[in-house]
């Protein structure tokens, strides 16, 4: 915790730094005071995704095309999955980029502590930056592919493929929210966990292509003919704003009450526990890091 006060008679100003636990309302209050630097971490982490690289930048267009690409052969035309009507090219280029949203936010959120221990040991700033820098940074990712599926999506229009679904498309915005909201709340709860189970950090990349598989991201729900199975995937956090994006933007995705609840449940829950773990794991995570 922060705090600060004025010496008036030396016009000076002392600042307190302690290891007292905070509400919410006064960890918000900080991370506004820390939004430059926020601001900055964001730029730091984007300008070195694609640091020192032969096409720079051009590789934010290339990765979710090639992806797609590959998908639409595999699964498309090899596994013969079917896309509810959607053209395959914007049903994985959707699917890809709310997909990579979320692993994103995860993988990266999920080192926060091992990652930077040198520079939390040297400087002090709101731990919970990082992760909000990080969420900031894959949504911006996220915006920049959306830009590639919006002109293959006029694309379509024009061919009258597709049409805007107006009714629906409001509910873009709180799906791609919940996915970036979850994927940061269950990589700080894995960051805080790693600091003693260090095992942890090895299972991230694992239990993060298992949990794709587990996602409607190279199939959607309504494939599944199997009624147990496929509640077993709508239990997925992940499955309902997947299906909620799709529905958004082309009008077909198969959208279940009791699951946009449990979504909505389990988000709100992973965020309330993964801040107060991270909060007290930040008092004392040096000791073990």
């Amino acid at each position: 915790m922060v705090s600060g006060r004025e010496n008036t008679s030396q016009n000076t100003r002392i600042t307190h730094i302690s290891a007292r636990s905070e509400s919410s309302a006064s960890r918000l209050k900080e991370l506004l005071q820390y939004r430059d630097f926020i601001v900055l971490w964001t730029k730091k982490t984007l300008t070195l995704s694609y640091k020192q690289t032969i096409l720079g930048p051009l590789w934010l267009i290339i990765t979710p095309l090639l992806s797609a690409v590959t998908y639409m052969l595999v699964f498309g035309r090899i596994a013969g999955i079917r896309t509810d009507g959607i053209p395959q090219i914007l049903f994985y280029l959707v699917n890809n980029a709310a997909w990579r949203l979320f692993s994103s936010c995860f993988q990266n959120n999920a080192r926060t502590f091992t990652a930077n221990a040198n520079l939390f040991g040297k400087v002090y700033f709101p731990r919970l930056s990082i992760p909000v820098s990080n969420l900031f940074a894959a949504l911006i990712l996220f915006l920049i592919e959306m830009a590639i599926v919006l002109v293959v999506f006029v694309w379509y229009l024009a061919k009258g493929a597709v049409q805007i679904c107006w009714q629906y498309l409001w509910a873009a915005v709180p799906a791609v929210l919940v996915i970036a909201v979850l994927g940061m709340s269950a990589g700080i709860i894995i960051s805080s966990l790693t600091t003693r189970y260090r095992d942890l950090s090895v299972l991230v990349s694992f239990g993060t292509q298992l949990l794709m598989y587990a996602t409607p991201v190279v199939y959607p729900v309504s494939q599944i003919s199997d009624p147990f199975l496929q509640k077993l995937i709508l239990l997925n956090p992940l499955s309902a704003p997947m299906e909620t994006l799709r529905l958004a933007l082309f009008g077909s995705g198969m959208v279940v009450s009791w699951s946009l609840w449990w979504s909505l449940a389990c988000t709100v829950l992973l965020l309330v526990c993964g801040v107060r773990i991270f909060g007290r794991v930040e008092r004392t995570f040096m000791d073990t890091v």
